[in-house]
């Protein structure tokens, strides 16, 4: 019976020789992987390494074609997530399942057995602050799921992984939508996990926070475990980005430049929505000018989107006007932004970004399709068509077997990287990127980085929403924050601080 080599004692989860394939692709290739108890484990890797794979085996999405999983060296046969949660297995997934139109208690008893014809709420509100009582994740019962926060959504989740009886937590990206106050208050709801023995699994690829949190960490690579390592005072982010990778990881040099003249120019924006005229942004008044990245930070759904979708022509103001280099902008449209010099990264890449259904060639030529080498008189030169897209393949190091392969049958990494080719190629003055490296190994994120400071060195404009403040420090020149779709700060990336702006974020006034 396999044991923890460190403590001498049953591990708590054993996964051996576990092996998954999808047609010809081996997404787990004989993959051991062990968890303690009490013991908060990293899992890393990048785009398309096998993490994820290896998760779903795991919480029963998928069944491994052969290998074996113990838990408290119980064999297990998890073919469903039913038996994944009787086993006592959790999973709080990047994109929440939970009913909006019920409140924090009805979520939590959804699938849980009632007494004779009834459903127990007396007992789970206790067990609902037995919960929040020893791990600080207070909620109200009696709230909305629709009316919480993102960050209260993600610890429901938690909770209700607990509530379940989960001795076995797997977090996907969990920070990727908090504040810098939020993921501390997560991390302390970890460690007191880990002090009562719940075994978690931590998948992020913020190597900062994996650094903070993790007792120790495994590394996937091509749908194998390549590196176990102590998370000791020996560990650097640069060390875990090569064991990523399998090679070293030189960030882009952010050098100084001068700001030139304004290219983009919001003043007053309102943007009311939907048959109520909701509204989702309200007075914005924002400048880029040529040479700068200009960050956007803020919680999931406080006006990014639609600043992003005003910006790029996809929808138009209600009031307010737009200058696109000091020409008025009076009928937006996404082809008329674009003639002026703007192009969009949309934050939903699958959806609104590429054509998925249809062959790479298509997907990055679209906005390009209309202009000359690429038709005349209203016939596509395929061959030229063909010739562009072979040379943004080999420029963008898009991993792909050739031009003619299906869009959506790419890796997340490599989307991006077809969908920032085919936004650059435009030659745009303004390029509008929404969450652009979102769910991206550091890599590929390093090397979007590199496009955007590229843009800004030759006296281009970024226009960049993220909700990852490690980026927007990293490449910004300035932070704007967004709070209820309004701007509440404009602040210099170079002499404010994480916490000043995740506090913006939740609401808080400027100094």
């Amino acid at each position: 019976m396999p044991t923890d080599v460190a403590s001498g004692k049953r591990p708590l989860l054993s996964m051996r020789g576990i092996e998954k394939r999808f047609g010809a692709l081996r997404a787990n290739a004989s993959v051991d992987l062990e968890l303690s108890s009490g013991e908060v484990l990293g899992l890393l890797g990048e785009n398309g390494a096998g993490k994820t794979t290896l998760m779903n085996v795991l919480f029963g999405m998928y069944s491994a074609d052969a290998g074996s999983i113990e838990i408290d060296g119980r064999p297990m046969n998890i073919a469903r997530p039913a038996d994944a949660l009787d086993a006592g297995v959790g999973m709080v997934h990047q994109h929440f399942h939970l009913v909006p139109r019920h409140s924090v208690l009805e979520n939590l008893m959804v699938g849980e057995p009632g007494r004779g014809l009834k459903l127990d709420a007396e007992s789970a509100l206790v067990r609902l602050r037995e919960i929040a009582s020893r791990y600080g994740l207070e909620l109200d019962p009696e709230t909305l799921v629709g009316d919480l926060t993102v960050g209260e959504q993600q610890r429901l989740e938690i909770v209700k992984a607990l509530f379940r009886g989960a001795r076995i937590l797997i977090l996907d990206e969990p920070t990727s939508v908090l504040t810098p106050q939020q993921t501390e208050s997560l991390f302390r709801a970890i460690r007191a996990m880990a002090t009562d023995g719940v075994g978690i699994i931590f998948i992020s690829h913020k190597l900062n926070e994996v650094i903070a949190i993790t007792d120790r960490l495994a590394v996937m690579r091509r749908g194998r475990v390549v590196a176990q390592v102590e998370n000791d005072a020996t560990l650097t982010r640069q060390k875990l980005a090569e064991l990523m990778c399998g090679h070293p990881i030189l960030p882009p040099e952010k050098r100084p430049t001068e700001s030139g003249r304004t290219l983009l120019k919001l003043a007053g924006i309102d943007v009311e929505l939907g048959p109520d005229h909701r509204r989702k942004l309200s007075e914005v008044t924002l400048d880029v000018h040529a040479g700068e990245i200009v960050g956007v930070a803020g919680v999931s759904g406080n006006g990014q989107r639609e600043l992003a979708e005003v910006v790029a022509g996809v929808i138009s103001p209600s009031h307010g006007a737009i200058e696109v280099d000091g020409q008025a902008v009076h009928a937006s449209t996404p082809r008329g932004m674009q003639r002026l010099g703007v192009a969009h990264i949309p934050e939903d890449r699958m959806g609104a970004g590429l054509l998925t259904t249809l062959p790479l060639t298509d997907s990055v030529m679209l906005p390009l399709a209309h202009k000359s080498p690429f038709s005349r008189f209203g016939w596509i030169n395929r061959k030229a068509v063909r010739k562009f897209v072979l040379e943004q393949i080999e420029k963008f190091d898009i991993r792909t077997e050739g031009p003619d392969v299906r869009t959506g049958t790419l890796s997340g990494g490599n989307l991006q990287k077809a969908l920032l080719a085919r936004e650059l190629a435009l030659d745009p003055l303004v390029l509008v990127a929404a969450q652009p490296t979102r769910g991206l190994d550091v890599a590929a994120v390093e090397f979007v980085h590199a496009q955007f400071l590229k843009l800004r060195a030759e006296g281009r404009g970024v226009l960049l929403i993220s909700e990852d403040l490690e980026e927007l420090f990293a490449i910004s020149d300035r932070i704007v924050v967004m709070y209820e779709g309004r701007i509440v700060g404009d602040l210099d990336a170079s002499v404010t601080t994480p916490a000043e702006v995740g506090l913006l974020m939740a609401g808080a006034k400027a100094a």
